[in-house]
């Protein structure tokens, strides 16, 4: 089986709701090899670059303004490597919608669609598969920042 790579990110509603030790945490007892980690300004150009399979969606505008709530925006960037890494991080992830995620799962058990705004705050990014990781992967850092 070959080595892959993936991203998460703690998004906006992880970080106010202070999870990002948690999230770290299960996704280290999983075992995953955490091999870079980056504080990366967001932009909006940067999010609509990274959720641009999304852009036709009517939804694409509150996603970006959800992801940007403010000027000088930072986001936690991790990037895991390991045997299918990519869809064991998924597992542990859970689905995006949090409210079809298993409990035990990290948008399971932190994840909700808010009352006010019906946006799903569902706490983390997790790449979807290899072509999505390497393209978000190269967003999110330099090629300095990872090791070879």
């Amino acid at each position: 089986m070959a080595i892959e790579r993936t991203l998460v990110l703690i998004k906006p509603d992880g970080q106010k709701r202070k999870l990002t030790g948690l999230v770290i945490d299960r996704l280290d007892h999983a075992g995953f090899e955490m091999i870079a980690t980056r504080i990366v300004p967001v932009t909006r150009k940067l999010a609509e670059a990274h959720y641009e399979a999304l852009k036709d969606k009517p939804f694409f505008q509150n996603l970006i303004n959800f992801f940007v709530p403010t000027k000088n925006f930072k986001i936690l960037a991790i990037v895991y490597q390991g045997e299918n890494v990519i869809s064991e991080v998924r597992k542990v992830v859970g689905a995006t919608n949090p409210e079809a995620a298993d409990p035990s799962s990290i948008r399971g058990s932190f994840g909700r669609i808010s009352s006010v705004t019906g946006i799903m705050e569902n706490v983390v990014h997790a790449s979807a598969n290899a072509e999505d990781a390497e393209r978000e992967i190269a967003l999110w850092f330099r090629k300095e920042d990872l090791p070879e």
